[in-house]
């Protein structure tokens, strides 16, 4: 198979939280660290209680951590320096510690005594290799940046501030979903003696030290998480990366500063936020990490939210990334959560198109049958029943070439496995080790009547809640059946989407016509239309041939972009786009 779809197809992990005298379980994977290391890809993930390995990005194997390396700490990260695989994570009072080995898969990890404590690290080694270190995460202190010592990894010189948030120059930066919150003074207060009654007990903000109270508005400010630094070199360039606002809106991304410094001063790049997906299937693409492969091309994997059962419910998304004869940072999420083929290049077509996205759906019982074309996997249909049957009608007979089947998880609540000890720095939890399966059959049919099958998972040992299949000679068929076997949990069955994906005869829509960007104030514009039948992708940058952001809507005639620079140019392009093929618009400067 040479192609994926995000988010990625893996075995994402359950955790356990108290829910009284039981436990609420979600899955999450997020904050990844992806290198290349002795010839093969590791790649590590928050709360995955392993780490997974590739020969190729395409095909993963989850191998468990090693019992002395903190699984329960946030943010791993993971450096090449020498010989050696370096890994360390997050952990706020104590000293984090740092961990190195030669060989991963062998479990032997030597443990560096710490000697400070950080959250969300990175580690940076220079050509000159020098060791420096990146961390911070915050919404009222920066990114902070400091020398290492590469035998004892003990700080060399000063701690260097180096990125701070600034909500009034960088509209991407804002809170909330398409950057809208506004909070005005008396919300950030009633918001933190709400935070300050659950966390600290009292009834007034007047009942805190001055010190407590200060973190208390600090932490309700309207200000963005600055998170997730993670730096690379170009040339003689340093790019250091960071996520913001927000882990759990749609408008999380990873922002880029460059420098001829690696701890600064750094300048904020034009291109930003260089990764960043507020629409289509699945939002956010933010605390990510970035890589050269064994070909020299570049590639970003950040992390997608969900965050309906926990804010911290997380994905992972892969896309192709680079950087352009200018120095500017890129990474193609145009149709970032469509089929991808693992050689193609930054900004190609996709090959195959959307066939699903608002077709009939017929169920065998339940609520929300409609989600399942939707394309929102915060939206689902759900089932009465753990053994269930979906059943989507294309219209007519559809040359398939790929389906993702997405499960999503609606409220489980279960016992904790016997001896199961609720730890973790980010309240308590435990990950449940225990065996599970998602099991199901995919069929096809052209008459609704006779079927054949497509893939048949009814036997299967693995437990993905995004499966994608592919089928790249095609398969005709007009109805998609899925059938489900077992879930996890024996819990009634919850689809998110059964996309389908390849080609279909007529006509690529017309041209987006009667287009139009209007500012409103140095951050925002609202783009708009003429309405037609298409969806549409917004394509926007500060030069015409850069137009490296995008948002993907669906009926919709205008979208309102949050996401700008103050004092920079705008240059917009809304291509039109059905299950037939994609009709690129005109560009235009925003006056």
């Amino acid at each position: 198979m040479n192609y994926f779809c995000n988010p990625l197809n893996l075995p994402y992990k359950y955790q356990l939280f108290p829910k009284g005298d039981r436990a609420s379980a979600n899955r999450e994977a997020a904050d990844p660290s992806m290198v290349l290391f002795n010839g093969r890809y590791y790649l590590f993930v928050s709360m995955t209680g392993g780490f997974y390995v590739s020969d190729d990005l395409l095909n993963w194997a989850l191998h468990k951590l090693p019992e002395n390396l903190p699984a329960y700490d946030y943010a791993p990260d993971v450096r090449v320096i020498g010989d050696y695989l370096y890994f360390c994570a997050s952990k706020r009072g104590p000293f984090c510690p740092f961990f190195r080995t030669k060989d991963p898969l062998s479990g032997e990890f030597e443990e560096i005594e710490g000697t400070f404590t950080f959250w969300d690290p990175n580690m940076f080694v220079d050509s000159d290799s020098r060791v420096y270190f990146y961390w911070g995460c915050s919404n009222a202190t920066p990114i902070y940046g400091v020398e290492l010592d590469p035998k004892t990894m003990t700080q060399i010189g000063e701690v260097r501030e180096l990125i701070f948030g600034d909500i009034e120059a960088k509209g991407f930066e804002r809170l909330d979903d398409d950057h809208t919150a506004r909070k005005t003074q008396a919300q950030i207060e009633a918001d933190a003696l709400a935070m300050a009654k659950n966390f600290m007990g009292v009834t007034s903000l007047d009942q805190l030290s001055e010190e407590r109270r200060k973190m208390a508005l600090n932490y309700s400010s309207a200000n963005p998480y600055v998170e997730g630094a993670w730096m690379d070199k170009i040339g003689d360039t340093y790019y250091l990366q960071y996520a913001i606002p927000g882990t759990q809106y749609n408008t999380y991304g990873d922002g880029v500063y460059v420098s001829k410094n690696p701890l600064g001063p750094f300048t904020l790049a034009k291109s930003n936020p260089f990764s960043y997906k507020p629409g289509g299937f699945i939002n956010g693409a933010g605390h990510g990490s970035s890589m050269a492969d064994k070909n020299g091309d570049w590639w970003h994997i950040s992390s997608m939210r969900i965050s309906i059962s926990h804010n911290f419910e997380r994905r992972l998304g892969l896309w192709k990334a680079g950087f352009d004869s200018d120095g500017d940072m890129y990474c193609d999420q145009r149709f970032g959560d469509w089929p991808m083929k693992i050689d193609a290049k930054a900004w190609d077509k996709p090959e195959w198109m959307l066939l699903s996205y608002g077709k009939a759906v017929e169920v065998s019982s339940g609520v929300g049958a409609e989600n399942v074309t939707g394309e929102d996997v915060r939206k689902w249909w759900k089932s009465d029943s753990p053994q269930s049957w979906v059943k989507v009608d294309l219209g007519c007979e559809r040359d398939v070439r790929a389906i993702q089947v997405n499960f999503a998880d609606d409220e489980i609540e279960t016992d904790l496995p016997a001896g199961a000890e609720l730890s973790g720095q980010a309240g308590a939890r435990v990950f449940d080790d225990r065996k599970f399966v998602t099991r199901w059959i995919l069929e096809g049919s052209i008459d609704d009547e006779i079927w054949f099958a497509i893939e048949d998972k009814s036997q299967t040992e693995t437990d993905l809640p995004h499966d994608f299949i592919i089928r790249e000679d095609g398969v005709k068929c007009r109805f998609v059946k899925l059938t489900v076997v077992e879930l996890p949990y024996n819990q009634n069955v919850c689809v998110s989407g059964l996309r389908v994906f390849g080609f279909a005869e007529g006509d690529a829509p017309a041209k987006t016509s009667g287009v139009t960007a209007k500012p409103d104030g140095d951050l925002d514009m609202l783009v708009s239309w003429k309405p037609d039948s298409a969806a549409h992708n917004i394509l926007w940058g500060y030069a015409p041939e850069k137009l490296y952001h995008s948002y993907m809507v669906f009926d919709k005639d205008a979208q309102n972009i949050g996401a700008l620079i103050k004092g920079e140019p705008v240059y917009v392009r809304v291509d039109a786009f059905n299950e037939c093929g994609i009709t690129e618009g005109d560009v235009f400067k925003v006056k």
